[in-house]
């Protein structure tokens, strides 16, 4: 795969695998292309060249919301949560394309078990609470699209090391519970401490 910004190549001649039921980190300096590798497998950019597949299906093309649709949900950098709504609204918005209202709610509730300072936030203002509390919204607002792969872009991006280490716990338990997990990270320690395999980007080279 290969993914560029107008006449600058960003990716070029990308290739990764991650099967069902695992942890898979890419890591690489700033630039390297990481972020724009998941963008492009969640529609948000398209490639320049090859093919984005899952489950055997090709989506590049697809429309962003399709492909939430089809079971891959984006954590992206840098949060992106909606900081003037409560953490209930912003939770909401993150199941706004479902339907099945019963397992809704038990995935809310899941995702409070998973992250419990949630829960006695939920009539908070999300702009007014810690980094690492907002880390663990976005993260939970991309659970309740009710995803099979998750893109987590920078978990730990200028979290404390106490709030690393309780994302870093979430994300395995998240994977325990069946998620596939492609997790974008600098903190390359903490990263491949939970890791099935690791890929590294660097200057738009791949390497195991």
């Amino acid at each position: 795969m290969s993914v560029s910004y107008g006449n600058i190549a960003a990716v070029q001649g990308l290739s990764l695998r991650v099967q069902p039921g695992e942890i898979v980190t890419l890591i690489g300096s700033n630039g390297a292309g990481k972020s724009t590798t998941l963008r492009t497998i969640s529609g948000l950019l398209k490639p320049r060249a090859g093919t984005v597949k899952f489950e055997g299906r090709k989506i590049n093309g697809m429309a962003g919301h399709d492909i939430v649709k089809i079971g891959i949900c984006h954590s992206p950098e840098g949060r992106r949560i909606f900081q003037r709504m409560t953490v209930s609204e912003n939770l909401d918005l993150g199941a706004f394309l479902r339907k099945d209202h019963e397992q809704i709610a038990a995935d809310r509730e899941n995702v409070l078990t998973l992250f419990p300072v949630l829960r006695e936030r939920l009539q908070q203002k999300a702009g007014t609470m810690s980094g690492g509390e907002q880390q663990m919204l976005a993260v939970a607002r991309a659970l309740l699209g009710n995803p099979k792969l998750l893109l987590l872009d920078e978990p730990s991006m200028g979290l404390a090391p106490v709030y690393v280490d309780v994302i870093f716990d979430t994300i395995e338990k998240i994977r325990d519970q069946g998620v596939t997990v492609l997790v974008v990270e600098q903190n390359a320690l903490a990263a491949l401490r939970i890791a099935d395999y690791a890929y590294v980007l660097e200057s738009g080279r791949l390497a195991l």
